[in-house]
């Protein structure tokens, strides 16, 4: 016999339901916007993915809309250079944000891509919340550390989402989650619960899908 679900079980199965469903209808390619004059016009609200080249972005977001090539993915980092705009449904819109950190590129396109994702970060309306992408197997660098200064200075919500969490074992990703959890814990703008995903096995999509279901609620979106 089936143990019955407490309270604060079926909220949690009924938010996740509420996840899939989400992310279950269209999922669109809108806009590319290669630097701050010819941002997407605003609209409904925004969620944008932001972190280092080639922490997985683009996949985590084929992930949640269960789209093989929604967003465009590429073993070559800093691949990405513009802010590309994915419309959910007419509900709500992601945001993929070119990947900072990328030491490789030439010096004017890494100061081009920073300043377009500051910029973004810091005068966007609309913009709900960030996810903040960190690669488990790498964990938290002091570049992230700069973004976050510059979303709690902006009092931007963001909300750290570990990658490529299926290549660490699970006590290092547990040990990795608390030691994060610790870093950001008096940080104004951080959320404080962390999701671990991999979007090769799918672990943490839903929680993200429900994460942001809630986040939607919560807007009356």
């Amino acid at each position: 016999m089936t143990a019955p679900q407490t309270g604060a079980a079926r909220k949690d199965a009924a938010l996740i339901e509420e996840g899939r469903k989400l992310f279950a209808g269209e999922a669109d390619f809108i806009w590319a916007s290669p630097d701050k004059n010819n941002l997407m016009p605003e609209g409904p609200i925004e969620v944008a993915f932001t972190g280092r080249s080639n922490v997985g972005k683009s996949s985590l977001i084929n992930a949640l809309t269960g789209r093989k090539a929604l967003a465009r993915t590429s073993v070559t980092p800093g691949r990405t250079q513009e802010l590309v705009f994915f419309d959910i449904g007419g509900r709500f819109r992601l945001v993929d944000m070119p990947g900072y950190g990328y030491a490789e590129a030439p010096k004017e396109k890494v100061a081009a891509w920073t300043s377009l994702i500051f910029d973004y970060l810091r005068g966007r309306s609309t913009l709900a919340r960030v996810l903040l992408l960190i690669d488990a197997r790498r964990g938290p660098k002091e570049v992230d550390d700069q973004v976050m200064d510059t979303l709690d200075k902006s009092a931007v919500p963001y909300q750290i989402v570990f990658t490529k969490a299926d290549q660490i074992s699970p006590a290092a990703l547990a040990e990795l989650t608390a030691a994060t959890q610790s870093r950001v814990a008096r940080r104004p703008a951080a959320f404080p619960t962390i999701v671990a995903t991999s979007s090769v096995k799918g672990t943490g999509i839903p929680e993200l899908r429900a994460a942001i279901a809630q986040l939607l609620k919560e807007r009356g979106a």
